[in-house]
């Protein structure tokens, strides 16, 4: 387990168990990375100089559901789960209900996502994390890459062709968030760890979900040993949950956020950039009509999957 003496002075709201959660993802994230060639990105519009071009001590953190991806990616996984028989029908129920709620409302209500764990947990309990893993790189391919914000991936695609590592942050599970990042080209991924033995799924997690002030520790956790300044690093999200996360750092971005995110947003004068309506997507330069058309296809699958496999 990674040393507390990692930890920059943090806020006290932090939990023990979000330290252990946080230090327990960025010790996982570690162990699967790339590294990019430094290349120099062309000025952006406005913003010449980020991100900055060859600054390795800077970097990128991104939140994954409704940041990256259109939807929740433990949802997605869920269903994939499903069609291998993982689990029966009630259950996919249960899943295509919550993604559709999450698509509609476009927040993380705690009751779900902590509902959405635990059915999580007692699937996957027992079963090898080696299986889990190469079922993830079929899952992403069936039900998550056409999810992909085009938006969102060019700016993450900005800091690697700065010479940046860019992560993914998400409460997801670590092996699936890898899976994606992988994808996706970046750098590596920092989730939520399930405890394993002898490469077995317990049931259990390491601390607590990667989730609020427990993914701002694995950032200030993989910061410290990434040797990062953090006032030059850029993190980006959706929920107001992510603020202690956003607050982190030097250049924190609103995607798609919340009505929560958006007020604080103003108020911190950060930048927002909204890619889920036809004139917010026209502002950003991404297709509105594939933009708003994908939402509504994902909505209408994801309540109608369980009728269609019977």
């Amino acid at each position: 387990m990674a040393a507390l003496g990692w930890l920059t002075p943090r806020r006290r709201s932090a939990t023990a168990r979000s330290v252990l959660a946080g230090e327990a993802s960025a010790e996982a994230a570690r162990k699967s990375t790339r590294t990019d060639e430094a290349d120099t990105a062309p000025p952006a519009e406005r913003e010449p100089e980020f991100p900055v071009p060859g600054d390795d001590r800077a970097a990128a953190f991104f939140d994954l559901d409704n940041t990256v991806m259109q939807g929740a990616a433990l949802f997605h996984f869920g269903r994939g789960l499903y069609k291998r028989k993982f689990f029966e029908t009630r259950d996919l129920a249960r899943f295509a209900w919550q993604q559709a709620w999450f698509r509609l409302a476009g927040v993380e209500d705690p009751e779900h996502m902590q509902d959405a764990r635990d059915s999580a947990l007692s699937i996957v309990k027992g079963h090898r994390v080696a299986e889990l893993k190469s079922i993830g790189e079929e899952i992403y391919d069936e039900y998550m890459a056409e999810r992909i914000w085009p938006g969102t991936r060019a700016l993450a695609e900005a800091h690697l062709d700065a010479g940046q590592k860019v992560w993914l942050v998400t409460a997801a599970p670590v092996e699936i968030a890898q899976v994606i990042a992988r994808r996706l080209g970046l750098t590596g991924a920092l989730g939520t760890v399930a405890e394993s033995v002898a490469g077995v799924y317990t049931g259990r997690l390491v601390g607590e979900p990667l989730h609020g002030p427990a993914k701002a520790e694995a950032v200030r956790a993989l910061a410290a040993a990434e040797a990062l300044d953090l006032s030059r690093c850029a993190a980006y999200s959706d929920s107001h949950n992510d603020i202690p996360m956003l607050s982190l750092v030097g250049h924190p971005y609103a995607i798609n956020p919340d009505a929560k995110l958006r007020r604080h947003a103003r108020e911190m004068d950060w930048r927002l950039r909204d890619y889920r309506t036809g004139r917010k997507a026209a502002r950003v330069g991404i297709p509105a009509a594939a933009g708003v058309g994908a939402v509504a296809g994902g909505t209408a699958a994801a309540i109608a999957l369980h009728r269609r496999r019977r």
